[in-house]
């Protein structure tokens, strides 16, 4: 979001989530004013000609030193709020979406854009096939889940089992990969439901996917939140691998595919 409007008209921004800033220099942004029209910059370094600041080049990217540069013709902060801009603006960074031939996918945001596919796959799925739920479901996609509070509402008072979607993270030390669908055991919030990820080993393991375990140290889900906010419904966490999360993100069709059969063969097992 907008966070100031500086003297020289650029932007300096706030996050929403944790986006790593040194992967977001020289992005394409969209400002999106509260009249409605999106106005064009891109996420640069302050002073960042490097044949004028010879820091340019090895200076730490954060929020103080990146700033929205404005692709319109303002030099002051008079004439970028005449643009109707304003603090508290959101700033979209461009998605930067792209499908290989070898089965990878690329853009901003696979945290959680891709879990969200894998639940829409998995509806039309049943849907095509003329098959219900064996229990009563409720689904949530919740806009919050990056800034904690996310997973909580308009869930029912009786609930019993909550299957949480969410990238699962990839890098050294981890044991998931970008070409499967990982449950998550514990992350920093604790440990999750042991009767309901032995009930998702299972049914992964009748359905002959190959369910990856793993611990995640800085992570938390809206699984950690509905805990937190009082409820008392086993909880499980299960998502595709994302390379690089909260930076340009991939992974593969092969961890889509998985998590897809595996949220639908969760929905249809009799308890």
């Amino acid at each position: 979001m907008v966070a100031e409007i500086k003297s020289s008209g650029r932007l300096r921004t706030t996050a929403l989530g944790g986006i790593m800033w040194p992967t977001i220099e020289s992005e394409g942004v969209t400002i999106q004013t509260q009249s409605g029209r999106g106005i064009r910059g891109s996420m640069v370094f302050e002073n960042g000609a490097a044949h004028v600041n010879k820091e340019a080049p090895i200076a730490p990217r954060n929020a103080n030193n990146l700033e929205v540069r404005i692709d319109e013709r303002t030099s002051s902060a008079e004439e970028t709020r005449l643009l109707g801009i304003n603090v508290g603006d959101f700033v979209a960074l461009d998605p930067k979406f792209e499908a290989s031939e070898s089965g990878y996918i690329r853009s901003r945001f696979l945290d959680d854009k891709a879990c969200v596919a894998c639940l829409v796959a998995a509806l039309k799925a049943l849907h095509d096939a003329g098959v219900s739920p064996a229990q009563r479901t409720t689904v949530l996609i919740s806009n919050y889940e990056e800034v904690g509070h996310g997973g909580m509402d308009s869930l029912p008072d009786d609930l019993h089992e909550y299957l949480v979607l969410d990238m699962a993270v990839v890098g050294n030390g981890q044991n998931g990969d970008e070409f499967h669908c990982s449950l998550c055991v514990k992350d920093s919030s604790g440990p999750y439901s042991k009767e309901l990820n032995q009930k998702i080993v299972d049914i992964a393991g009748r359905a002959n996917i190959d369910l990856r375990r793993d611990i995640y140290p800085h992570y938390g889900s809206d699984g950690s939140a509905y805990w937190q906010s009082g409820g008392t419904a086993r909880v499980s966490l299960v998502g595709p691998g994302v390379d690089t999360s909260h930076g340009y993100e991939r992974t593969h069709i092969d961890a889509l595919r998985a998590t897809a059969q595996l949220i639908a063969e969760y929905l249809i097992e009799e308890d």
